[in-house]
């Protein structure tokens, strides 16, 4: 009986990751029994109790569980990353997952939660040996101490008989060998990330490694301020899906309205972005390096090497360059690689208002501080600032309503705000409200850019607000890599060059627009703005995009 129970067991630990995918996916059925389950049980079953042998079962059932969290791992980073997970860069990812719990639960409850899977896992490996450990089958009778060592057999017949195909068709369709495929999709992501890093090589050493020498280096934006920031998770279905546009769209009517209003030029386009569902850090290195950052080791790549990116075109331009990542808690060393001529961090920014679950600050605050911490400041130099707002990150909670501007100050003014809305945990539970969430926060954040273009953006300014990338897949049901792009400035000429690229006026991009990437960015940027390069006749990035080769990994 308890060879039986360990079977069952095993299978459904080996399967669950396999029903769970084909049930999100809504993909075809899969099968029923894992024939690495039978013979892992099957061999165990004929091995003699002895010490080594319960050793050997306990590291089985050690082995059984860490498939099964890889497993379900790679289930998790398809649905919210539209890729599969891979060993050998995504564990690095873990300090990210840390984080984004302690601004969910805070850090007593994360702690408590760690300490509550490390007991979970370490009891579920002591049962599973217990279960697979051999029996002690000594002094029993014929019957009772041969049929263990039959079932053995018997378990090991089936794994040698679902290997050879012998079978029908409906039971063939009932096997698989989710060990298997997983060892195999694994070991075809690691051969595919050892060759990315060699093509990743090769795209850097064929790229400008520096535009210092380019004539009049963006000389059109000579003596003008350039805001580059990002919303977080805004995708084109947030224009596209109903569910979503019904919220967002009216907020886009009401910013090409206002900007018309206040007489200032309104274009928007579209780009792929590099990630989607996390790592914002790709599309931003996308967008500034001119490379395509689909994976972490292409960003490692570019941050151990010294070329150049947007960063340094505006400090050979005679700009001073600064970064504003309220979303960043730590010591940043990617921010002294870039270049930037001074960094701002949640630590830096004078915050005082309440922590917002995951969100550190509200995205109002952040453009205030923009404004009066950051481009209010004595400076001898035109600014480029590059900022990356956090509001509508995920959960989407609380999302705020708008404050005064002139109450805003150190922040204080949001304190009345900091329950507001449904608790993190519930609304993982609630996907409906979650989504609704989604649109919110966007909404939010939109009104909060154009509140702030309203009443703060100058003659001698030009601000290119973007999706960093798309929201998980579970919660769009799209995998869409695109985001909109939007560019504000009182001056058409600094607006021309974008419709010229094929942005149009207003604030929904053409849906015909042609597909650019978030690498083709700088090349065009560089060209379209520098000397007396016309936008219209330079699209070189074009002709550097790699093809896309296989999946991402």
């Amino acid at each position: 009986m308890r060879l039986i129970l360990a079977w069952v067991v095993v299978n459904g630990l080996l399967m669950g990751p396999v029903w769970l995918s084909s049930a999100v996916a809504d993909g075809p059925s899969p099968g029923w029994l894992a024939l690495e389950a039978a013979l892992l049980v099957g061999l165990l079953a004929l091995l003699p109790k002895r010490p080594w042998s319960k050793a050997l079962a306990y590291a089985a059932g050690f082995a059984v569980l860490l498939i099964t969290v890889v497993g379900f791992a790679s289930v998790v980073f398809q649905v919210s990353l539209a890729r599969p997970l891979n060993l050998f860069i995504d564990l690095g990812l873990l300090r990210s997952v840390y984080d984004l719990a302690v601004g969910n639960i805070g850090l007593p409850m994360t702690i408590v939660a760690m300490v509550a899977i490390v007991v979970i896992l370490s009891l579920t490996t002591w049962g599973l040996g217990r279960l697979l450990a051999p029996l002690d089958l000594e002094g029993r009778p014929a019957l009772p101490r041969l049929a263990p060592r039959f079932m053995g057999i018997a378990l090991i017949a089936l794994f040698g008989l679902g290997l050879t195909h012998e079978t029908s068709p409906v039971v063939q369709s009932r096997l698989a060998t989710p060990v298997w495929a997983l060892a195999k999709e694994q070991g075809g992501l690691l051969l595919l990330t050892w060759r990315e890093r060699g093509r990743f090589r090769a795209e850097m050493a064929s790229r400008p490694a520096s535009y210092a020498g380019v004539p009049d280096l963006l000389g059109k934006l000579r003596d003008r301020d350039v805001m580059l920031t990002f919303i977080e998770s805004y995708g084109m279905s947030a224009l596209n899906d109903p569910q979503f546009a019904q919220t967002v769209g009216p907020r886009l009517d009401s910013l090409a309205a206002r900007m018309a209003a206040s007489v200032i030029q309104l274009a928007s386009g579209r780009l792929t972005s590099s990630t989607q569902g996390g790592q914002s850090w790709l599309a931003h290195g996308s967008m500034i390096s001119g490379l395509w950052l689909s994976s972490q080791p292409r960003y490692e790549l570019l941050m151990a090497n010294d070329r150049e990116t947007l960063v340094d075109d505006f400090r050979h331009s005679g700009h001073r360059t600064i970064a504003v990542m309220p979303a960043i808690i730590m010591r940043w060393p990617e921010g002294e690689r870039l270049r930037y001529d001074q960094v701002f961090t949640a630590p830096d920014i004078p915050y005082e208002g309440p922590p917002l679950y995951w969100v550190t600050m509200p995205d109002q605050f952040t453009w205030s501080f923009v404004e009066h911490g950051v481009r209010d400041t004595p400076h001898d130099k035109p600014l480029f600032v590059e900022t990356a707002l956090v509001s509508s990150h995920a959960p989407w909670v609380p999302t705020l309503p708008m404050v005064e501007w002139e109450r805003i100050g150190n922040g204080a003014a949001f304190a009345p705000f900091r329950q507001d809305g449904h608790p993190p945990k519930e609304l993982w539970i609630d996907t409906d409200q979650l989504r609704a969430n989604y649109a919110r926060s966007l909404d939010y954040s939109l009104q909060a850019m154009a509140e702030y273009a309203e009443k703060y953006l100058d003659d001698h300014t030009l601000l290119i607000v973007l999706g960093d990338h798309q929201a998980a897949p579970w919660v769009t049901n799209s995998n869409d890599p695109d985001v909109p792009v939007h560019v504000l400035a009182r001056d058409r000429a600094l607006i021309q060059p974008f419709l010229d690229w094929g942005f149009r006026a207003g604030a929904f991009p053409d849906p015909n627009q042609r597909e650019r990437r978030m690498d083709q960015f700088r090349d065009w940027f560089v060209n379209a703005f520098s000397g007396a390069l016309s936008a219209a006749a330079v699209d070189t990035a074009a002709t550097h995009a790699p093809p896309a080769e296989g999946p991402t990994p």
